[in-house]
């Protein structure tokens, strides 16, 4: 592939964001047989499959993803010069593309962004949550410049990653005021057969609680499993059950939920990580992140990195 024709990938992009040819048609004002066809000389061009049918649409495969991206950065481009040429001010800024995997709470995810969106230098920041597997490919793609994750990447991720810690808090037990009040005598004993909410099996916190459970003999009454950390907060904002939250982000949990704290969780700690695809930070907003998660939120006294999957 000597020369990318830009007319194909243009038509290439509707199809990937719009997932079927016939929405693609529409948007262009072009009829079907012209789309496809350019779309098979596009691939041919490629030389590999881009595109994939699953039922009624189609989905990108990992080399049709990475095309994407780059469509993305193209056409998104394309359209500021269009701007900046009519005399409008496109506010562009640093692009940071941030993965936040699915059992992160949300509020400590934002309290570590906090710094780039207050600094003088407009960063636009692009958000994907997803599971920990699907978030490293992408940084192994060069997709996504850095994930948030509750646990580090191990050698079985595949990916050569880097790990950077960026600190540990403790974890407090959540209820509605209702519930809250059925729970405070005698805690944690108490909480034998309380109706608990709890992330999924495959995430550090629930490894880490199940231990706590035994350790003060407990037996909890397991109202659901969530690994999605917003939702779980959800449930227990309707009263379903007490739930785990990290003590770092209390008061907002307090506040935003409508909930109360029953107590600590007694020796459960939640560890978070900055995952990136370099040793060295060379994105400014990774930088920036760690540097806030080092002297605010979680205020450790060093960031560890470990090179994962370089042996060494």
């Amino acid at each position: 592939m000597e020369r990318i024709n830009y007319q194909h990938l243009y038509y290439f992009w509707h199809v990937a964001k719009l997932g079927t040819i016939s929405k693609a048609c529409e948007a262009l004002h072009l009829a079907q047989p012209t789309i496809s066809g350019q779309l098979a000389v596009f691939e041919q061009s490629v030389g590999t499959q881009i595109l994939r049918k699953e039922g009624r649409k189609l989905v990108l495969t990992d080399t049709g993803r990475t095309i994407f991206n780059y469509a993305e950065e193209i056409f998104t481009l394309g359209r500021e010069l269009t701007q900046t040429l009519k005399g409008r001010d496109t506010g562009r800024g640093l692009r940071f593309n941030l993965g936040i995997t699915d059992a992160l709470p949300k509020l400590i995810a934002y309290r570590l962004l906090e710094p780039l969106l207050r600094q003088p230098e407009t960063v636009q920041i692009h958000c994907y949550e997803d599971k920990t597997d699907r978030l490293l490919a992408e940084i192994a793609l060069h997709s996504i410049d850095m994930v948030l994750a509750d646990r580090p990447a191990t050698p079985a991720s595949g990916a050569r990653v880097f790990n950077h810690f960026l600190g540990e808090c403790g974890v407090g037990i959540f209820a509605t005021p209702a519930l809250a009040a059925q729970y405070r005598q005698n805690f944690p004993r108490c909480l034998n057969g309380a109706p608990f909410l709890l992330p999924t099996a495959n995430t550090a916190l629930r490894r880490s609680l199940n231990q706590w459970f035994d350790s003060q003999e407990l037996s909890p009454s397991i109202q659901a499993e969530v690994e999605n950390s917003a939702l779980l907060k959800t449930f227990g904002a309707a009263g379903v059950g007490v739930f785990f939250s990290p003590l770092a982000v209390a008061k907002e949990i307090e506040s935003q939920y409508g909930v109360q704290m029953i107590g600590p969780a007694e020796g459960v700690y939640e560890r978070f990580y900055a995952i990136t695809a370099q040793r060295k930070l060379q994105h400014p907003s990774v930088a920036a992140i760690l540097a806030n998660a080092q002297q605010r939120v979680f205020e450790i006294l060093a960031i560890s990195v470990d090179d994962v999957g370089s042996g060494g």
